[in-house]
């Protein structure tokens, strides 16, 4: 039997999703609870890993198990047992064919900026304080370089080890909200670090250090070195996960072309 669990984490204390040498991670909390409740080691598959203090909104694993529990009393044992900063939202049985990585299409990622004349120690792990005035506009059609499929080996790690650094962008918005601003990115999927590059970039430009249409260059470069720095971690979201073409519809205008395997087999060839 495969399980998909769907859940929410506050990330300011987690060395990352994935099993670290040292420090907590969201992986070795889920996995200690299905050891104890299977009593032998039962290995999870999440949708993404996310990085040390990012947060997530909705994360997907799954996991095969023998036991023959309701979705309401997976739910219940994960949550009584869960530290106060990791929430089981919604439990499933899924085919053995469901992979939560290879059958997600798409994710969305938000990244959260205040501002103001001193730092908030309350929001301290949960929004970047950012205390240098910036423009809107030039951040949001600099932001809309980023939009369609490229290979963006300039906006992520130099330790990224995955050799196909080419993703799509859907969409992309930079919001003004009561206290700062909001990044709001959706995608076929995104590289380590990818989102914060970006939004450092953007950053750069609403502070009138960097020009927008120089993103497409830098794009082609392939240079990391090109794109600057990368943002905090604090301030981002894993916001979303797709699982199906029609989830993502909902959240795209509709002359946008969503890559799946199929077109993308078509696009490439």
């Amino acid at each position: 039997m495969r399980i998909l669990l769907q859940l929410t984490y506050n990330g300011a204390n987690f060395q990352g999703f994935q099993i670290q040498n040292v420090g907590r991670t969201v992986q070795y909390e889920l996995e200690r609870i299905l050891k104890r409740m299977h009593r032998t080691f039962v290995r999870i598959h999440p949708s993404s890993r996310t990085d040390k203090g990012v947060h997530a909104l909705c994360q997907y694993v799954h996991f095969d198990t023998t036991m023959n529990l309701t979705p309401e009393k997976w739910q219940h044992a994960f949550n009584s047992a869960l530290p106060e900063d990791i929430y089981i939202t919604s439990v499933r049985e899924i085919p053995e064919s469901f992979h939560s990585r290879y059958d997600c299409i798409g994710k969305a990622y938000r990244y959260k900026v205040y501002q103001g004349l001193h730092r908030d120690v309350m929001k301290n792990g949960i929004e970047t304080y950012y205390p240098y005035q910036l423009d809107l506009k030039p951040m949001q059609e600099a932001a809309q370089h980023f939009l369609g499929t490229h290979d963006f080996t300039s906006f992520c790690s130099a330790k990224t080890e995955i050799e196909n650094k080419e993703r799509t962008i859907y969409q992309f918005t930079v919001e003004e909200t009561r206290d700062g601003y909001e990044f709001h990115v959706i995608g076929s999927g995104f590289l380590y670090n990818m989102v914060r590059i970006m939004v450092s970039y953007l950053l750069d430009v609403g502070q009138g250090k960097k020009e927008g249409n120089a993103i497409p260059d830098i794009i082609a470069a392939r240079n990391r070195e090109k794109a600057g720095k990368t943002a905090p971690a604090e301030g981002l979201y894993l916001e979303k996960i797709y699982l199906s073409e029609a989830e993502l519809r909902e959240d795209l205008p509709s002359d946008i072309e969503i890559i799946t395997k199929k077109n993308k087999e078509r696009i490439t060839h």
